[in-house]
């Protein structure tokens, strides 16, 4: 018989009404329909909720027990064979009367007909307490079988309490992370971030401002070496630091320069200096050395016609005496001046060697000086990226316990299937299903994906560190 369609709108409420009530309940309205309006109508809708029923059952029916799995046995009016077994790691259980029974992968009702066909060629045999042995004759329909406890589920992610967790039926994943503490981003115990927040922000403007005093001191560096030119704010580059501090920075490194360049100077010119005195003495010391030999053979020829004439009798004796003290005084003042023109050679020697080292001693000292500020550039940048990056989560952290941790979470079920682990996609509301490990993942929405800033310039080393800070949370130390 054709029902006509305006019909089948208040049966279809009335048949999910149905479906969400008891059985007492649902009798009294299926009464009441059938004697309150047509009763061919409500015939349909009776058939329709049965129907429903029967499909809700069915459904629940396609649960297959699996290794992990307890199993309660239980026989009418015998309670000394009531039971709980596991399933054990080869799929059997093991039943005191039954023996060893294959059960994975089977339905509750296969397993039950299987336990009650196993029992029912068993004779049991009871005691009453008066003496007498009763035999006890078990029927396989008088044989129940339930699950007791199911395999658990897992939880891991952004939870308060990732970690096992017993499975009631019908679980879903809402239920799941309530009881694992709520979604929390702070599961690995940091502290608060408001107070982290504030510290991180104050060392990262001490680094940046580090990072600036070592860009200073690398370009003051490199002028000394005439690598580039003189110092000028744009040798601080990208640097979020105030203009006058930077000033500071600058005319620090200036000072330092100008007065390390006039000390320079001044010990070059005291060696050229000592260098050219040098050289006007051993001028003056060799003039006087060879008047002092030419006095001192005048003297010696002296000597010899005193000596010839003294030996003839035509000269006394004190005019040799005197002839040869003067050869005596002219050979010692000779020798002096020797010795004092070895001295002052010696001396415009140990000039010369000076100022030829100067400028390669200034020059390793300032290569020296150079590689140990490269090293603290890059030290600066690896500390500003992990500093960066705290910033980031901290700020993160922070504005989920400001707005809510509970939005937009992303939810994935690792579940065992026929051909091995399966990844599902759910949502808060999916049944879960005994052994199933949920994974959550909260989308933050709070920190927008801008352009990295890039640690460094063209004037400072390369390095492989680079800080990343979001345009909200870039700490600024005054302004540009």
């Amino acid at each position: 018989m054709d029902v006509p369609q305006k019909d089948f709108a208040p049966m279809t409420k009335s048949v999910q009404r149905a479906a969400t009530m008891p059985n007492s309940r649902l009798r009294n309205c299926f009464h009441f329909e059938i004697f309150g309006s047509n009763l061919g109508r409500s015939i349909k809708w009776i058939l329709a909720a049965v129907g429903l029923t029967i499909s809700v059952t069915q459904a629940k029916a396609e649960y297959r027990v699996s290794i992990g799995d307890v199993l309660e046995v239980a026989v009418a009016g015998v309670p000394e064979l009531r039971n709980r077994v596991a399933v054990q790691m080869d799929g059997n259980i093991s039943l005191p009367f039954g023996g060893t029974l294959p059960v994975a992968g089977l339905h509750v009702p296969q397993i039950r007909a299987k336990i009650g066909a196993a029992l029912a060629s068993k004779v049991f045999r009871r005691r009453t307490p008066d003496g007498r042995e009763v035999v006890i004759v078990i029927d396989a329909d008088e044989v129940t079988t339930i699950v007791a406890e199911y395999r658990p589920v897992y939880v891991n992610g952004d939870v308060s309490k990732p970690g096992e967790y017993p499975y009631r039926p019908a679980t879903t994943a809402r239920q799941l992370v309530a009881v694992a503490g709520g979604y929390d981003v702070m599961r690995i115990k940091m502290n608060n971030p408001y107070l982290e927040s504030a510290d991180l922000r104050a060392e990262y403007g001490s680094l940046w401002t580090e990072f600036a005093k070592e860009q200073a001191h690398l370009w003051r560096i490199k002028t000394e070496l005439g690598e580039a030119p003189q110092i000028s704010p744009s040798a601080v580059t990208d640097v979020p630091i105030a203009r006058s501090a930077i000033s500071e920075i600058l005319n620090a490194e200036k000072e330092y320069l100008k007065t390390k360049q006039n000390d320079y100077q001044l010990e070059k010119a005291y060696l050229q200096r000592g260098v050219r005195q040098g050289d006007d003495e051993v001028r003056v010391l060799s003039e006087q050395q060879k008047k002092e030999e030419e006095g001192f053979q005048s003297d010696l020829e002296e000597l010899q016609k005193a000596t010839d004439l003294f030996a003839k009798g035509n000269a006394t004796s004190p005019r040799v005496t005197d002839a040869r003290r003067a050869v005596l005084l002219s050979s010692t003042r000779k020798l002096q001046t020797s010795a004092q023109l070895l001295q002052v050679k010696k001396q415009q020697d140990e000039f010369s060697r000076k100022l030829t080292k100067l400028d390669d001693q200034r020059r390793l000292d300032l290569l020296r000086e150079l590689q140990g500020t490269s090293l603290r550039l890059n030290q600066i940048r690896e500390k500003l990226q992990s500093v960066g990056e705290k910033i980031q989560y901290t700020a993160m952290v922070r504005s989920q316990l400001v707005r809510g941790a509970g939005s937009n979470p992303d939810i994935a079920i690792i579940r065992k299937g026929e051909k091995g682990p399966e990844r599902i996609v759910a949502s808060e509301d999916t049944e879960l299903q005994p052994g199933d490990a949920v994974e959550v993942t909260l989308r933050y929405q709070d920190v927008p994906d801008v352009p990295s800033r890039k640690v460094g310039s063209s004037s400072a080393p390369s390095a492989t560190g680079r800080t990343d800070v979001t345009a909200a949370d870039s700490p600024r130390v005054g302004s540009r």
